[in-house]
């Protein structure tokens, strides 16, 4: 599907950080900009719907097709927002917000071995001695600030 939406291109530049936050979501930005990069052709190595955007799915119980079909008419942030919060089938409370996007900014691996053997391989990839790194949203920051020329 190709359009002439707004977008960011993701062969140069990262999606906002998963810790940004659009109506008290983390993740709810990076998953907007990986969206519209996939509808613009846009992508590179970022996907739309991966499994750390289905948490996100998750917990409002928006359909990803339907928000990538709103998404393709050039929303914006705000407009999205106000249609996801529309959309939802799960309505959840400011409070209920807070406490998932909290949960997700400080959320490591979980314990299976193939989860924490991925999370340190993304680690690992770009230091051996940065031992800061303990959430998803530390590694994600990691890897898009040193996929696009950063040192760790």
């Amino acid at each position: 599907m190709s359009t002439t939406l707004a977008s960011p291109d993701l062969t140069q530049s990262p999606p906002r950080s998963a810790r940004c936050r659009l109506g008290g979501y983390v993740l709810l930005p990076r998953l907007l900009d990986k969206c519209r990069a996939e509808l613009a052709g846009k992508n590179g190595e970022y996907h739309y719907n991966c499994p750390m955007d289905r948490h996100f799915f998750n917990f409002t119980g928006v359909d990803h097709e339907a928000l990538k079909t709103e998404a393709a008419t050039g929303k914006g942030d705000g407009e999205l927002l106000e249609w996801i919060n529309a959309n939802a089938k799960t309505q959840r409370g400011a409070w209920e917000v807070l406490q998932w996007s909290d949960y997700h900014l400080n959320r490591g691996p979980d314990s299976d071995s193939e989860t924490v053997a991925f999370f340190h391989g993304l680690i690992n990839n770009h230091t051996k001695t940065r031992e800061d790194i303990t959430t998803w949203a530390d590694a994600l920051d990691l890897d898009d600030y040193c996929s696009f020329g950063g040192k760790a």
